[in-house]
């Protein structure tokens, strides 16, 4: 039996709740994280029609990329779009959870899936997240180092970018006096010892610190086990916001406005003057994305592909790079593609289909 706590946490092996945004509120929203799983229903947001949807597909959770509940509820009344949505999940069973900002942040997330779709090569994080690793430091037996190690790893620790198993060792001498209550794997209550000792270092996320120390804990050879971390300014390049790539062939801007419009599938783009210079360097995010434009043009990108500018932060472009607004909705509705994909990989014993309403609010005339 697949239980709905079993989604939820299989989900954030792939984008971590401690990867959303201070302001965000990703996570299981309503429903029982008991409840077995009938059936998941994933949308872009989880308004009312999809609810309704999600009753009639006998789907009793709803993944969503948009939290529908993003500031504090303070009464169920019914009065708006929200609370009618909530007061009738919660009247079915039905489960909502929204992975947001966390799965725009990962580098095979909502941003990997709009360079998927525009074909783009070499692609990277536009703009990596710091604070967000520790560098644990530990102390072993050399004939248990390779052990520990190997721990380690299957735990999370020593993955930088495209390389795993990283780590730093070094020999030296510890010292230790064991008291009268241990029972020491090397020495004898009451005397100093001085033992060979391998000191070892990985990196880490800081949301695998638990795992990682029960890892250590576990195959460490000593009672007690040394060990100290060190929470680390380094960028995690492989979380962050917006991606950047390379097109395959550099092509005229005007002619890459069309293929944007037939690889997401728009009506209309909002976007500034055309370059007369070739387009190649292609940086993306989805959603509201106009934060990220000074690093766009910094890292040389000569189109910016994202949503939701306002008139005078067009400006800003400022003949460096040309601006792609394509929408919000558009932006990121092949995010629902991606979570299917996620779920079907793991999950076999149960449907995930995609919502067929169409939730996105604008419309254009």
């Amino acid at each position: 039996m697949t239980q709905i706590r079993d989604v939820t946490t299989y989900l954030e092996t792939i984008a971590p709740r401690s990867y959303q945004e201070s302001y965000d509120n990703a996570g299981l929203l309503t429903g029982n994280p008991q409840a077995e799983v009938q059936g998941v229903l994933v949308s872009l947001d989880a308004i009312e029609s999809v609810v309704d949807e999600a009753i009639e597909q006998n789907c009793n959770l709803i993944v969503a990329h948009h939290p529908i509940i993003f500031r504090g509820l303070k009464s169920l009344t019914g009065r708006n779009y929200i609370e009618r949505t909530i007061i009738k999940a919660i009247k079915n069973d039905i489960a909502i959870y929204a992975i947001h900002t966390n799965l725009d942040n990962v580098s095979n997330g909502v941003n990997a899936k709009i360079t998927e779709k525009l074909g783009l090569q070499q692609t990277r994080v536009l703009v990596p997240k710091p604070q967000i690793l520790r560098k644990l430091t530990t102390f072993v037996p050399p004939e248990n180092a390779e052990a520990v190690l190997n721990a380690l790893s299957a735990a999370g620790a020593g993955n930088i970018g495209n390389y795993q198993n990283c780590s730093f060792q070094v020999s030296g001498i510890g010292t230790f006096q064991p008291n009268e209550q241990a029972n020491p794997h090397i020495g004898e209550a009451g005397k100093l010892e001085r033992v060979d000792e391998q000191r070892i270092e990985v990196i880490l996320p800081n949301h695998l610190t638990n795992r990682v120390l029960q890892a250590l804990r576990k195959v460490h050879p000593y009672e007690e086990v040394a060990y100290y971390l060190h929470n680390l300014e380094n960028e995690n390049q492989e979380v962050g916001s917006g991606m950047i790539g390379q097109l395959a062939e550099a092509m005229p801007s005007a002619d890459f406005l069309k293929y944007l419009k037939t690889q997401m599938n728009l009506s209309v783009i909002r976007h500034t003057a055309v370059l007369d210079r070739p387009v190649q360097t292609v940086a993306v995010c989805g959603g509201a994305g106009s934060f990220l434009l000074p690093q766009a043009i910094r890292q040389g990108a000569d189109v910016f592909v994202t949503a939701d500018f306002k008139y005078h932060e067009f400006f800003d472009a400022d003949g460096h790079l040309m601006i792609a607004d394509i929408g919000h909705y558009e932006s990121e509705v092949y995010t629902k593609e991606l979570i299917q994909e996620f779920l079907c990989k793991k999950f076999v014993n149960f449907a995930v289909r995609l919502a067929k309403a169409n939730t996105n609010p604008v419309f254009y005339t």
